[in-house]
């Protein structure tokens, strides 16, 4: 059941975002707010990576966007970036994730150095947070896609 309501929500964010061209994708149509549709996949990107393969893995990884000097990378592009280029990260950390779940209990606990806190997550607190943030963000991208071309949906 949380393998399908996190895919759900994952899906719901491509569906938001389909159809696009990159200046739409990249639009931040609800001023003052920086959100735009390709922010919050590459946001999403890094947070997959974070919570299954940092925090319930344990990797060192370093982050996809986010620096120490722009902890909001994610949301900050140049004109190279593209949304090609953050569909792909992003759907390769999907998968990644799955990955990292694929086979464990959801009673496996993280390593309380895997968190910058010492926290201790299991992974289905994990699922559990992660489609609470989809589902946020979900919310976001309907405003956006909204504004951009009027699409309302589901």
């Amino acid at each position: 059941m949380l393998d399908g309501w996190l895919d759900y929500h994952r899906s719901t964010l491509a569906w938001k975002c389909e159809g696009l061209k990159d200046e739409q994708l990249r639009s931040t149509p609800l001023l003052p707010s920086e959100l735009s549709l390709l922010g919050l996949v590459r946001h999403m990107a890094e947070v997959e990576r974070y919570w299954f393969r940092e925090i319930m893995l344990g990797a060192d990884l370093p982050e996809l966007y986010s620096t120490s000097e722009d902890p909001d990378g994610d949301f900050h592009f140049t004109d190279e970036d593209s949304w090609s280029e953050s569909e792909e990260v992003w759907q390769t950390e999907v998968e990644l994730a799955r990955q990292a779940a694929a086979g464990h209990s959801l009673d496996l606990v993280s390593d309380p150095g895997s968190h910058h806190r010492g926290e201790v997550f299991s992974l289905r607190w994990v699922y559990n947070h992660m489609i609470e943030e989809y589902a946020r963000h979900n919310g976001h991208a309907d405003l956006l896609r909204e504004h951009i071309d009027g699409a309302t949906g589901e």
